[in-house]
């Protein structure tokens, strides 16, 4: 991180009285001594590079408030609005603890619980405190002392609005009251929402400062208790917020609500394909909870669900009800392949689209959306094949349409769903007969160079401008 200049080593800036003499007209700095100008050239070069020192500094110190060592890799837990939105106590989930830690979901990184809206009373106390519903929630700090001492960090939901969604008070204007209560409770998470938004005349902000407010709250409570919460912004991909999410928060949705349906999962991966590069360590593109063991979805639909989700580097967030999950949907949830790639320490980045396959490349379309991708990752490159048709289809790639790829070189093939070993690429790879709505997702290694003597010379889009040492081209 860039430190401020030593006192007694940084070069003198000029004073206002010393740069009086700069005043001048154009007509008088044209007829001033070379010296003269040689010392205002001076004096702006130093004015130049202290503020550019002094606006590193200050977006360093802005991460640091946001960050504080605090989420850098996507959140895995639980949240409990999918399955049973404002049905809930603290008796269903602390028993939904339970269960996370009795299939193991804890041990392999599912270690947040969240509540989401309805958890208030519906209105404040006469000092103006938020107050959780005296029957459902009588002590939050009960409640996360549990979670904590079953393994789990706890999870809270407010609104940026008067109001959140469900109509229960929204912390406008107060935001630094409810983030303090909120970190008295013991809770280590908070979603924001975007209901109820006060009229342009009282709140006079964009986007940005809307969540700014809330942003700055934390920090000040950060700096009081030396507790940072995870901040989690939702407001559904309104104003760009994948240009600014990562400046005052750890995630930020990208799209609306989800649906336990594949046009509402389509529709989502379209959304996030052409925003991949806003996603890294400690800031991501949230893509919304997941549906997994939800309305009507495939066994291969949950797949590619919770496939793209997991490689996008998106948070993971279980939204069934856990008493009645079934063993094929729990097991889709407990790959730990991949997994390893959502929960990367080395490459905090999404995978993105090379090719759109369906569509021409940067189509826009909800319904059949990119269908190859990939991305360096600590163990090796990934890649992520969608079958976006309604009937199986066969998905082949060369594999230096992907950049992450070298030219000459054959890869070693892993498949992170069957977890096996499927010998060698060549220069290109198909997937055969993948079901509708499926997905293949791969892990290639590299293993040696090609076999000799291949022809052409040059593979995939390189063959056009394919040229030996002098200068003739392959034809």
């Amino acid at each position: 991180m860039p430190v401020a200049p030593n006192s007694n080593s940084a070069p003198a800036v000029a004073t206002p009285a010393s740069a009086h003499r700069y005043k001048n007209s154009a007509e008088d700095l044209l007829h001033s001594t070379e010296q003269s100008l040689w010392e205002l050239l001076m004096t702006l070069s130093m004015r130049t590079f202290v503020a550019a020192a002094v606006g590193i500094l200050s977006a360093a110190t802005s991460a640091n408030a946001i960050t504080n060592g605090v989420g850098k890799l996507p959140v895995m837990g639980y949240n409990a609005w999918n399955a049973f939105a404002c049905n809930v106590n603290d008796t269903l989930i602390i028993q939904t603890a339970k269960y996370m830690k009795e299939y193991g979901l804890l041990d392999i990184g599912y270690n947040h619980v969240n509540l989401d809206d309805c958890w208030a009373m519906k209105n404040r106390s006469s000092t103006g405190e938020v107050m959780s519903d005296s029957i459902r929630f009588p002590s939050m700090k009960k409640l996360t002392d549990q979670l904590h001492a079953l393994g789990f960090h706890a999870g809270i939901y407010s609104d940026s609005g008067w109001f959140t969604c469900a109509g229960y008070p929204g912390s406008f204007m107060h935001e630094e009251q409810d983030a303090m209560t909120f970190q008295s409770w013991g809770f280590d998470f908070l979603k924001y929402d975007n209901c109820a938004i006060p009229f342009d005349d009282i709140i006079r902000e964009g986007m940005v400062g809307k969540y700014q407010r809330m942003a700055d709250a934390l920090a000040a409570v950060a700096k009081k208790t030396g507790t940072t919460l995870i901040f989690s912004l939702c407001e559904w991909g309104w104003s760009h917020v994948w240009l600014w999410g990562a400046q005052i928060s750890h995630s930020w949705r990208i799209d609306n609500d989800i649906a336990p349906q594949w046009n509402s999962l389509s529709s989502i991966i379209n959304s996030v394909s052409f925003i991949t590069q806003a996603t890294d360590h400690y800031g991501r593109n949230d893509l919304d909870m997941l549906e997994i063991g939800n309305g009507d979805l495939t066994y291969d639909e949950a797949k590619t669900h919770f496939t793209v989700w997991a490689l996008v580097k998106a948070p993971l967030l279980i939204g069934t009800n856990l008493a009645t999950i079934s063993q094929e949907m729990l097991s889709i949830l407990k790959n730990q392949e991949i997994i390893a790639v959502n929960q990367d320490p080395i490459y905090g980045t999404s995978i993105s689209p090379f090719r759109w396959g369906n569509n021409p490349d940067w189509t826009y379309d909800a319904t059949h959306p990119a269908q190859y991708w990939s991305g360096p990752s600590e163990k090796g490159t990934v890649f992520m094949l969608i079958n976006t048709l309604d009937e199986p289809a066969n998905l082949s790639f060369n594999l230096t349409e992907s950049p992450w790829i070298r030219a000459g070189i054959q890869y070693s093939v892993r498949d992170l769903w069957t977890h096996t070993n499927n010998g060698t690429a060549v220069r290109s790879f198909t997937a055969m007969n993948v079901p509708a709505h499926g997905v293949v997702a791969l892990l290639l290694n590299e293993d040696g160079n090609e076999p000799a003597g291949l022809v052409p010379p040059c593979a995939g889009e390189a063959l056009s401008q394919c040229t030996a040492q002098d200068g003739t081209k392959y034809s």
